[in-house]
């Protein structure tokens, strides 16, 4: 019973000493979360200005069409007129 239990202190004490990060260990990882977290937020902010051209580009790509609609539609009726004139003759 002894013997288990010195060798329970032994490993227990080793089992912490290993297993336990230390401060410098934990500063790191702290570094690299602030790190990763300013590299997210810049990532977030260049999407958000993506998305923003993306949609004016959406909305001058609709307007364009619009513009060309109204304009093929002036062409064809003033072709239609023209032709219409000219089988009156």
């Amino acid at each position: 019973m002894m013997k288990a239990t010195k060798l329970a202190v032994i490993l227990l004490s080793a089992g912490l000493t290993v297993g336990c990060a230390s401060k410098s260990d934990i500063t790191a990882l702290q570094t690299q979360i602030d790190g990763l977290k300013a590299e997210v937020s810049s990532v977030k902010s260049t999407a958000d200005e993506a998305l923003s051209t993306a949609q004016s580009a959406e909305s001058t790509a609709k307007a364009a069409n619009a513009t060309a609609n109204r304009t093929a539609a002036d062409v064809d009726a003033k072709l239609n007129a023209g032709f219409k004139h000219h089988m009156q003759k």
